[in-house]
Formats: structure tokens, sequence, C-alpha cells
């Protein structure tokens, strides 16, 4: 494989045989490729075309219907959710078809004033609440389509912060009344799009509103949350399959909704995410650009994830792709054991910003600093025409030229680099990329053995958040009786290890108006001593 390093070492003629060699162009969606600047040489092609023969099997197994996530027995059939006739059950098929055009009928009724708030009011705004994939799809796709003037402006909940919760129902006021509010959980049961939906909830009745004519859920069909909306009467339920993960959900409901929403061009967008899928399943691996950029992340890192992925697009619509791409590609492929349950620790880390503004913060360390990144730059040809030259001097020249510039000062560093041009941003170019990504990061989760659908880590997280929750119950319960008493004290009767928890959730509670009194120095934890505040009612 030629080092980092070698790829300064080409002259001008050994550069562009690699260019000619290492570019991949699909003339029908408008997409090239650019792997020339990558560490990646036809000897690991070569070597790797084996564990490709495999990779492909696998995919091939997980669209027609194998189950995936073994932890949880599940499917994983995101790709079905841009052509239902892939489904392997004809009844899921129909049902991912039907889905789409209700969205399409929901929102043109809501757009068109058909569909109306209570009280003869039209709907002006949507708040959206949701967490992880729930949040960031949606995001995504009212950053990178929505028009000026076109559609409903959009409101995100995406966090339990109560400063973030109370700005946005702050920003909302008494236009609350007129707001569509949709809540997305799959289970029904997760915490923050709960806790956010009780918030904005009793924010509107606290208004007068009246909460099921103007509450949507998309949840999984029969899921706690969908059974209150339907005892309810919601306004709307959409469905999130069960085989649909999170991160990989943004082509259902979760992401179809908000584009329609905004009156983007959403069947334009699955056709896009449907026409790359069709390029990612050639088996051969030169012809399959998701294949492609799999190999150049394994020899980049060592099939180690040694390099991070840093994410450069080059158009302001897509300024949140990088963090996007953080959830689909960190929690996918961030993993402690192979599928042979070996101890591995694998992971490719991404991070990233909008070229060219942001690239001003991080570009002098890429050129000079540590060499543990590659760069993936995103590029789009299309030029809107109300912005022309001034003079002799074109904005979109000048962009041009400094996505060159930067790629250039990265080789000649010596370091790695893709590029990723569209011959047009719009609704089909965003389906496009984000399927390219969906398909690379499952070929290279089976090049490193490792299960790409399922999430340990994470539902360990949400476990020990649990036992924090159920220790401060059982902390506030036995402060109730008004004795004072020490760290030590409270976590002996309490069973706890060390008092280290009890400390940070004490300092929270202390430090708001929730009944608790404590002296002592915080500087100085084995002084404090802690009661409930007189007239605080008992637990």
């Amino acid at each position: 494989m030629p080092s980092p390093s070698a790829l300064s070492g080409f002259d001008a003629a050994g550069l562009w045989q690699r260019f000619c060699s290492l570019l991949w162009h699909d003339p029908a969606q408008g997409i090239w490729l650019d792997l020339s600047r990558m560490g990646l040489g036809e000897s690991d092609l070569e070597a790797l075309a084996p564990s490709f023969a495999s990779a492909f099997a696998a995919m091939e197994a997980l669209e027609a219907g194998a189950i995936a996530n073994l932890d949880e027995q599940r499917q994983v059939g995101h790709y079905w959710l841009r052509n239902p006739e892939l489904a392997p059950d004809p009844q899921a098929g129909r049902l991912i078809a039907g889905e789409i055009d209700r969205i399409e009928t929901f929102a043109a009724d809501l757009l068109a004033n058909r569909l109306g708030a209570p009280g003869g009011r039209v709907f002006s705004e949507v708040l959206w609440i949701g967490i992880g994939g729930s949040g960031l799809g949606p995001l995504l796709m009212v950053r990178a389509l929505q028009r000026q003037g076109v559609g409903l402006p959009f409101h995100f909940i995406d966090n339990v912060d109560p400063q973030g919760i109370s700005a946005t129902l702050a920003s909302l006021g008494d236009r609350l009344l007129s707001t569509l509010v949709v809540v997305v959980s799959k289970s029904g049961g997760t915490p923050e799009p709960r806790i956010g939906m009780e918030q904005a909830r009793r924010r509107l009745e606290a208004l007068g509103g009246q909460w099921a004519q103007q509450a949507v859920v998309v949840t999984m069909a029969g899921s706690k949350l969908d059974q209150l909306a339907a005892k309810e009467g919601w306004l709307a339920r959409f469905d999130l399959p069960d085989w649909v993960g999170g991160r990989t959900s943004i082509t259902g409901a979760v992401g179809l909704l908000p584009g329609a929403l905004i009156g983007a061009d959403i069947r334009g967008f699955l056709a896009g995410a449907a026409a790359m899928d069709a390029a990612t399943r050639s088996q051969q691996l030169r012809q399959n650009p998701a294949a492609l950029m799999a190999a150049a992340w394994y020899a980049a890192g060592e099939g180690r994830g040694r390099r991070d992925l840093v994410v450069l697009p080059y158009r302001d619509r897509l300024e949140l792709f990088s963090r996007y791409l953080q959830q689909l590609v960190m929690e996918s492929l961030g993993k402690e054991h192979d599928r042979q349950g070996r101890s591995v620790h694998q992971g490719l880390a991404v991070y990233g910003n909008k070229g060219s503004t942001d690239q001003h913060a991080y570009v002098q360390q890429l050129r000079d600093g540590i060499d543990n990144f590659f760069v993936t730059f995103i590029e789009a040809l299309d030029d809107p025409a109300d912005i022309g030259p001034i003079g002799d001097e074109m904005p979109a020249d000048f962009l041009e030229g400094f996505l060159q510039g930067t790629r250039s000062a990265l080789a000649e560093g010596g370091r790695q680099s893709l590029t990723i041009t569209l011959k047009r941003f719009d609704a089909a170019g965003l389906g496009a990329l984000i399927a390219l990504f969906e398909r690379a990061v499952g070929l290279y989760a089976e090049l490193i053995d490792i299960n790409a659908y399922h999430q340990p880590g994470v539902e360990a997280g949400k476990k020990a958040a649990a036992e924090v929750l159920a220790m401060q119950a059982q902390l506030l319960a036995l402060l109730a009786d008004g004795q004072e008493r020490s760290l030590a004290e409270l976590a002996a009767l309490l069973d706890l290890a060390s008092p280290e928890p009890l400390f940070w959730t004490l300092r929270h509670l202390c430090h708001n108006p929730r009944g608790l009194l404590a002296s002592g120095d915080w500087g100085d934890p084995a002084s404090l001593r802690f009661q409930s505040a007189p007239g605080t009612p008992r637990v």
C-alpha cells in the first residue's frame, strides 16, 4: 500500500494516472467519487477482494431479510424504505408504499390549509421532538432542503436540557397554539422525547390549546405511545417499523414527514437513495462506489480505524452532514467485540464542518500537524443564477478554488483525502449521499467482522442513567425524614460502594429549588451534610 507520505512523491504524470484509475463516475446520477489522493493501491484492492466477496453476500442476505440485529432478533430493512418491492414480506412492502402516500397527502392538506389547528387557526410552524436519529435526520432534511418561503419553519427539542427546552418553547410563545407538534419515539418509551413531549403539552394546554388536535406521532405500531395517540385521537400517526434503526430511519417517516412539510421533493429523495443503492449492489469492486470507499477507509486506518474521518462539505446546506454521519458511522462501527467475541475496540471517529469557512479553523493542523485523519470533500457543481459575477469575480469560482487549493495542500503534505462531487445538489443528491455512506458503513463492518446494526454501548448508557435516577428517588425518600446526614452516611444507607454519585446528584439538587439544604464546603465533599428543608413535603 502506498504510504500517506508517498502520495506527495508522485510526479504530475503519476498523479494523473492515479486520478484516472481511481475515479468512479455514474453519469445517470451525476456523481463522481475520486479516491486518487487516498493511500489505496492496486495491491490493496486485490488483497481485499476475497473479503469483499463475503461482504457482498452478507449485504445481499441483509436486504433479503436476514436477522442482522442479533441482540434484538431484528431484521434491518432501511433499504426497503426507498424500494418497497425489495421487502421480503409483500405486506410490509405495501405498508411502506402506503405510508409514503399518507405522508404526502397529510403534508399537502396541511400546507394547503385544508388541515388546520384548533380554533380555526392555520398551522404556522412545526415543533419536532426526537433524539438521536429521530432528531438528526429531520434536522438534516430541513437544513439541507428547505427553500426560502416554502413550507413550514421548524423548531427542535432534541435534548432534555431544561434551558434548551425553555428557550425553544419561549421562542414560540403564543404561536404554540398554531404549531404542529411531532413526537418521534420508535419504542414509545424513550425518556428524552417523552419528557420533551410532556413539557410541550403542558405549555400548550396552559395556553388553552388542545393537544390531540395538533399532535402527530411517529412510532412503532402498537407501542405505548401509539396506543396513547390512538386513544386520545391525535391528529395523525405514522409508522416507524421495528426493523428500522434510528440512524438509518431518514428515508422513512422520520425524514419524509419533515421533508414533505417543508415542500421538498421526497419522491426525488427516495429515488436518489434507490439509485445509489442499485449502484452499490454491484459485486464488482471497481464498479461499486461504497465498496471503494470502504476499501479506502480500511487502507487508511489499517483496518483498525487509526485515522479519523474529517468531513468537509463545500455547501452551507450540508453544514450538519458531519453531525449526521457521526451517529451513522460511529454508532455502527464503534464496537468492543467482533462477531467472534474477541475484544477489538473498533471504530471510526467522525468530525468536520463546512468549507471553506470552517476549514480555517483546523486546516493548519490537517496540513502540518498530526497525521491521524483523512478528509472527505463534498462539492456540488450547480450554482444559483441570482449570484452572478461582480466585475470578474464569481463566489462559486472562489469556492471551487479553495477546495482545490486545500486538497492540493493536503496532498503535498502527504495527507489523504477523497472527494465526492455532485453534478447538482438537490433532494435526489442528498438521498444518494446518505445511501452511499449507509452502504459503505455496512461493507466496512463486514471487512472488520463487527455487527453494524446493534448498539450495546448506547443501551449500557441508558441502563446506567436509569440506575442513577432510581438512586435519586431512593435518596430523596431517605432525606425526607428531615435528619442531617453526610455523603458517607447516605452511601452506607443506600448500600453504594462510593459516595461519588451522591455528590453529583445532590450538587445538582441543592443548586435548584428542590427542597434540600446543604452545609459544609462544596470543595471538600467529605465535609458536606444534607437534609430536607423545613416544610418540604415528606415522600
